[in-house]
């Protein structure tokens, strides 16, 4: 079974900046899209950025290019979020998510009814 495990969230002043990590248990990881998806109060989850399998690809929602960067470590089995230059707006709960790659198109990294794993979330705060 495979297992997502977010951490690095918390408040910080805009203009600031955040690092999530999301642990990824199991040997597959190395095989696995991956992607960080968001949720603020009253709101639909939203895409925020993703990663192919072997790191060759990022997608980045409009809102958060030039801002945010999407990484992977494969040795140490850990997804990375590096947001830069945080604003009131991305303050949310941050999901990490993954499946196992395939031929998908470019559209269905976007698509969170795709990834199969999830994580439990981490708040991130940033106050206005």
């Amino acid at each position: 079974q495979v297992q997502l495990v977010e951490s690095g969230g918390g408040s910080v002043q805009a203009g600031g900046s955040l690092r999530l990590s999301c642990a990824v248990s199991g040997r597959t990881f190395s095989s696995y899209d991956m992607a960080w998806f968001r949720q603020a109060p009253g709101k639909e989850r939203e895409f925020v950025a993703a990663i192919n399998w072997n790191g060759g690809m990022t997608y980045y929602a409009d809102s958060v290019k030039g801002r945010f960067t999407i990484s992977r470590d494969h040795t140490k089995n850990t997804l990375y979020l590096q947001m830069n230059s945080l604003k009131p707006e991305d303050t949310a709960v941050y999901y990490c998510a993954g499946r196992a790659s395939q031929a998908y198109t470019i559209g269905a990294y976007y698509d969170p009814s795709l990834y199969n794993y999830w994580g439990q979330g981490t708040q991130v705060t940033v106050p206005s």
